[in-house]
């Protein structure tokens, strides 16, 4: 059996349907469903069990002989959730329980991180994994700080020689974007918001630029499809061997205004922007440049290419959101 905490959630459901898609099972979620859309993201997907976060370890515990393989994408993922308690307990001392259940009874561990670890970008967007590495880079928010903290914490369980999982992997997840983000409201991906706008033909809103090296609409971003997400979380779990904190994005940044004229280009439309300034209270710290460092998820094994925005976009329109069942 194969867990998956967030499974429906975006990132988590989208592996849940790569998962069966490939064949694996059975395959169990952990997750809050609420009261919204979000249970659609699993009703094309058959569950051995789906069980409040609150009810993990019970599960884990009765059904401890048939766990292969634990995916840990739940998480509170909001960049403006300001409650760092909540934070702490669901981000940090959650996943280190986990961690640590998955190293007693030897069950491999996949995790999700975040590029918010690197805050404004100012030490890069690399770092090995080590304890030294992780501890030059400073997070803007609570959320990037509760990613790091868990990042940290293996880092040094493992440079100790603490008990750890058979295979232990945490992924920095770039600008993701693809179907089955429709419950993340103002956190969904610029072109799931932007759907509707450019379907119907209309201007759609970006950011001016307050930095005379990027042109309006020339602010830059690592935009990673999450079906190569996904492709590369299969790699991981059919590559035992493969340990450590690796990057995921596309290794490759482009602007806003590419990813809105594939998003246009999709559609068959005329692309059309009408431009607001970016708001005083995040101006400072607004990121102008990301882009994920691959050479040590290349130098582990991963060969397969990543989309480009036109390629994503071009999918992502045609198979999900242009359809008459978007979800994934």
């Amino acid at each position: 059996m194969i867990v998956v905490t967030g499974g429906a959630g975006f990132v988590g459901s989208n592996l849940v349907a790569g998962l069966e898609d490939a064949g694996y099972g059975p395959l169990s979620v952990v997750d809050v469903l609420g009261h919204g859309d979000k249970w659609k993201n699993l009703r094309n997907h058959e569950l051995d069990e789906l069980v409040p976060p609150e009810d993990t370890f019970e599960m884990l515990e009765r059904r401890h002989d048939d766990v292969d393989y634990v995916v840990h994408m739940g998480a509170i993922s909001s960049t403006t959730e300001t409650d760092a308690d909540l934070m702490a307990q669901t981000n940090y001392r959650l996943s280190q329980t986990l961690f640590e259940w998955c190293a007693h009874h030897e069950v491999p561990f996949l995790y999700a991180s975040s590029a918010a670890t690197y805050g404004d970008g100012s030490a890069g967007f690399d770092d090995d994994g080590s304890p030294e590495a992780l501890a030059r880079l400073v997070p803007l928010n609570t959320y990037g700080w509760s990613k790091h903290a868990f990042d940290r914490w293996v880092a040094r369980q493992v440079a100790d020689g603490a008990p750890a999982p058979p295979q232990w992997v945490g992924l920095k997840f770039f600008n993701v974007y693809g179907p089955n983000e429709w419950h993340k409201g103002a956190q969904m991906s610029g072109v799931t918001r932007a759907y509707p706008i450019a379907a119907k033909g209309e201007a759609v809103t970006l950011f001016r630029s307050h930095n005379s090296a990027y042109p309006d609409g020339g602010q830059m971003r690592d935009f990673v499809y999450v079906k190569d997400c996904v492709d590369v979380m299969l790699w991981l779990m059919d590559n035992p061997e493969v340990t450590g904190l690796f990057n995921l994005g596309t290794g490759r940044a482009q602007t806003w205004l590419e990813l809105m004229g594939a998003l246009y280009a999709a559609l068959g439309k005329e692309l059309r922007v009408q431009w607001r300034d970016t708001p005083s209270e995040i101006r400072d710290r607004y990121q102008y440049f990301t882009q994920a460092e691959m050479g040590r998820l290349r130098a582990a094994g991963y060969e397969r290419p990543f989309c480009t925005v036109e390629e994503g976009v071009a999918d992502y329109v045609a198979n999900h959101l242009a359809t008459s069942d978007p979800y994934r």
